[in-house]
């Protein structure tokens, strides 16, 4: 593909390509040609595209009332559908002005069976409290994976499901369960704050997108001790490293009480790898899995993570799987499900973008009506007035308006006065 320089870059267009290439991810920056990842390996397609050309693009897709906070940040996330392809955009400031990382996501309801993973994975939703990690590399389908085991209560059990993810992947439809989705920047400010909000709102599952901060970390944490499922990702290689990993992200002087905490919470853990198929012509998921036995969580509350591979061999009685067993079921797996043009095609028109949340402006409230004027009658002056004021009752002494103090207290005296005579 040539792009003309001075030439308008259509997004719909890179998709629609990306789309024919059978890829997963696109990558666009400054003169250099258009990138796409297809079954994992990267291929550069096309010539230079110009830089300003995609600067136009990024400002398109932002718009100018977010421009000037991407200026800033020099990053922007979002999720939208473009061309019936449901996309995960990261726009970004590089050394050649603007660059574009793009996934392609699955417009389908991911199950474990879609995904071609282990049934037993079902095991890791059927306890009603606990943490659930599931951890891997990026690209390898952790968000996929999460997705499938929420599919997995929505279908099978009713129970209120709130999701914090930055931004939303895949759009979940309730069928048994009563699902909330929330973005960070758009529903929430952070992970953090959605995380403290959710434990007022009666969830009974929590799943986290992203668990990176020592702060959500903890908060995680806290929610699956107090009677909450939650479902977290973390990028590690292996499962015994991403609790290595949660528990370094805390100061030394507490890591134990967190390798307690960690240990009594803990219902599993999943890490993933993609392998391509030739056969099939697909990447399928190879996971190895940890599962929360007595001997597991003793070497979690000491500390000993290094000891967690052999736990792993051991533990296949109790769910655990290591790469070597999974790769050995996969190679006797058929019964595999090969995604079709049917089930890529988005189920519903796209929805409009949801606006961002502003602030009404403050209610006035409404004015008192004016009370009826009464006319105050006309004060008589000694000029005005030529008639004398009328007398006064026997017993009772009348002030004139006019008159000051000294005036009353005379007349005051001249009545005693008076009276004694």
């Amino acid at each position: 593909m040539s792009w003309q320089e001075g030439a308008a870059v259509k997004l719909e267009a890179v998709i629609r390509l990306a789309r024919e290439q059978g890829a997963s991810d696109i990558h666009l920056e400054g003169d250099m040609p258009l990138a796409l990842r297809v079954r994992g390996a990267l291929r550069l397609v096309g010539d230079a595209i110009p830089a300003a050309a995609l600067l136009a693009m990024a400002r398109d897709l932002i718009g100018d009332s977010e421009w000037s906070e991407f200026l800033v940040r020099g990053s922007h996330d979002e999720s939208r559908t473009v061309e019936g392809q449901r996309c995960r955009i990261n726009l970004l400031r590089s050394a050649r002005g603007v660059g574009f990382a793009i996934r392609l996501l699955s417009s389908s309801q991911a199950t474990l069976k879609k995904l071609n993973l282990h049934p037993d994975l079902r095991r890791l939703v059927e306890s009603p409290h606990g943490l659930v990690l599931v951890c891997g590399p990026t690209g390898v389908g952790k968000t996929s994976t999460l997705a499938a085991l929420l599919q997995e209560i929505n279908l099978h059990e009713a129970r209120h499901i709130i999701t914090v993810e930055s931004p939303i992947e895949y759009a979940l439809v309730p069928r048994q369960s009563f699902i909330r989705q929330r973005e960070v920047g758009r529903d929430t400010p952070s992970f953090a704050q959605a995380l403290v909000d959710a434990l007022r709102e009666d969830p009974d599952v929590l799943m986290v997108g992203e668990m990176r901060e020592p702060e959500v970390m903890r908060l995680t944490l806290n929610a699956a001790e107090t009677g909450h499922l939650v479902l977290a990702t973390v990028h590690s290689a292996s499962t015994g490293e991403a609790l290595q990993r949660v528990v370094s992200a805390f100061p030394p002087e507490i890591q134990g009480a967190v390798c307690n905490q960690l240990a009594d919470c803990l219902v599993g853990v999943v890490c993933q790898r993609l392998r391509y198929r030739a056969d099939l012509g697909i990447r399928v998921p190879e996971c190895e899995v940890l599962m929360a036995s007595t001997q597991v969580k003793s070497l979690v509350r000491q500390g000993f993570f290094y000891k967690l591979p052999s736990a792993i061999e051991t533990g296949g009685a109790d769910g655990s799987w290591t790469f070597t067993r999974y790769g050995e079921w996969l190679g006797r797996k058929t019964d595999w499900h090969l995604p079709s043009a049917a089930e890529e095609a988005p189920a519903e028109p796209p929805a409009a973008p949801v606006p961002r949340l502003s602030v009404p402006p403050p209610v006035r409230r409404p004015e008192p009506l004016p009370r009826p004027s009464v006319p105050k009658p006309k004060r008589a002056t000694r000029e005005a007035s030529s008639s004398p004021p009328p007398p006064a009752e026997e017993g009772v002494f009348v002030i004139q308006e006019e008159k000051d103090l000294t005036d009353i207290l005379r007349e005051l005296e001249r009545g005693d006065t008076g009276s004694e005579e």
